[in-house]
């Protein structure tokens, strides 16, 4: 486990982007732009959501507001009433789930919201991660599997 609570696993699209009142920005994700986002060097973190789901709306805020403050990292919102088929394919089964990868890794996919401060560590942890030591442990992990498969 590479980030606290996480699962490991194996270009901005200008026209997804949207900013609110308070000038920051995310990129909305669509079935069309979704492989150009996650494909992205650098780290990139995916809110799934949809706009009938309280904690997603609670949530929503916090993550904008750290998007704000963040501007070198990606942050991607999935709404998941409009993009069933994404949501399917990803298995979202509760939401908001937060999807965090780095440099097209998945290192974290839980569902909850989180409060600021969580979001802000949990972005401390992966970019502290030394990428070459998770490739190589992901690498091990599929050597043994490949073994004993």
């Amino acid at each position: 486990m590479w980030v606290e609570e996480g699962t490991g696993a194996g270009s901005r699209m200008d026209g997804g982007r949207r900013e609110d009142d308070m000038g920051t920005a995310t990129v909305d994700v669509t079935n069309k732009n979704f492989k150009d986002v996650v494909e992205k060097d650098g780290i990139v973190l995916i809110d799934w959501w949809a706009p009938w789901c309280g904690p997603c709306r609670a949530f929503g805020p916090t993550y904008e507001k750290i998007a704000g403050k963040t501007p070198d990292i990606t942050f991607a919102k999935v709404n998941t009433e409009e993009q069933q088929e994404l949501a399917g394919a990803f298995d979202i089964r509760s939401i908001p789930t937060l999807m965090i990868l780095r440099d097209k890794v998945l290192l974290f996919s839980q569902p909850g919201a989180l409060p600021e401060a969580a979001l802000e560590d949990l972005i401390k942890q992966v970019r502290a991660l030394d990428m070459e030591k998770v490739r190589a442990e992901i690498a091990e992990q599929d050597k043994k599997a490949a073994a004993n498969g």
